[in-house]
């Protein structure tokens, strides 16, 4: 996307986090559409204390069981639970690009179900990066999102129906993206490519989201039409680094060249350099390239990956890019 020409960029202020959500981005780098499940690992637990009443000693290979000390939970004092299993999401944003609004994506965690929590991210959810923003005009959130595989559909069903019609001043191309937003993320945290159909009741009849026709289901589109051309998945936005890290994210960029820039505050050019995605033309690729930044002093730059432009600007629209605001130490 655009880099902004002043020094720093302004945070926006963001909608209410919902609390399926985890503060921070993914740490992990994918491939577009790969998840990462990283469940919490249960710790060491004490042995449950010797029945009251018990005389008995332990016998030869057996230990002492260790008694707890917590008191007792009470009716008003309920039990420790278990924290849930946390899974890192893909999430769409929408970004502006020299194209109009595309989409941009972030790996982000969620607790509980993947799906349902990435669907909620999209319908309420903050951005990590300060330059993209939800692609839902009205906050809300999902009750369920499955994969019905004997239908080959995606079933994502909503408590109500505040996101039926297409709400006043949204257009008919912001209702797309945001329904594409939608269908891309639940595709990636299932890990289908099924069309998405939205229902208001369990095995009930499709219904409209911003005045779009569910019925039989919304297919993703081309990636080249929805897409940003260029995206970063790492670094993330507000990351540390120091000497040489590894940058990587997706792109469809002539020859499969994908030219990036680290920018000091006041936009210049201190370290630059290229990748080799994967492939070009039809559908993005994955890219990454080692980056050293062990030259520069201590501070605050921008890191930016752009598709390449062999035209120098006179044809086209000239090159995506995205960017992200790193800390160098």
């Amino acid at each position: 996307m655009t880099t902004p020409t002043t020094p720093t960029r302004s945070r926006r202020t963001g909608r209410a986090r919902l609390h399926r959500s985890l503060a921070g981005a993914a740490t992990a780098a994918l491939a577009l559409g790969v998840l990462a499940g990283c469940g919490d690992n249960d710790g060491d637990r004490a042995d449950d204390p010797a029945p009251a009443g018990s005389t008995s000693s332990p016998t030869a290979g057996e230990t002492e069981p260790s008694v707890s000390t917590e008191p007792s939970p009470t009716a008003s004092e309920p039990a420790t639970q278990e924290p849930e299993e946390t899974s890192t999401v893909p999430v769409y944003y929408v970004g502006d690009s020299p194209m109009g609004p595309r989409l941009y994506r972030e790996f982000r965690k969620v607790s509980g179900d993947p799906a349902l929590g990435a669907a909620d991210m999209v319908a309420a959810g903050v951005p990590a990066d300060p330059d993209y923003r939800a692609a839902f005009p009205v906050d809300g959130s999902f009750s369920s999102v499955r994969l019905d595989e004997a239908a080959d559909l995606i079933i994502a069903q909503v408590p109500d129906d505040r996101w039926a019609d297409r709400p006043a001043g949204t257009s008919k191309k912001q209702a797309r993206l945001a329904m594409q937003a939608l269908v891309y993320t639940v595709q990636g945290a299932l890990q289908s490519r099924a069309p998405v159909q939205v229902v208001g009741e369990p095995d009930g009849p499709a219904v409209p989201m911003f005045g779009i026709a569910t019925g039989g289901g919304v297919k993703n589109k081309s990636q080249l039409d929805v897409l940003a051309l260029v995206s970063v998945t790492s670094p993330e936005s507000d990351a540390e680094v120091s000497g040489t890290f590894t940058a990587s994210g997706v792109a469809s960029s002539f020859e499969a060249t994908v030219p990036w820039q680290v920018r000091d505050a006041s936009g210049a050019v201190v370290v630059d350099g290229f990748a080799t995605a994967e492939g070009w033309m039809d559908r993005l690729y994955p890219w990454s390239s080692e980056v050293d930044v062990s030259g520069l002093e201590p501070g605050e730059y921008t890191f930016a990956a752009m598709t390449d432009d062999p035209t120098g600007g006179a044809e086209g629209p000239g090159p995506f890019e995205d960017t992200k605001v790193i800390s160098v130490g």
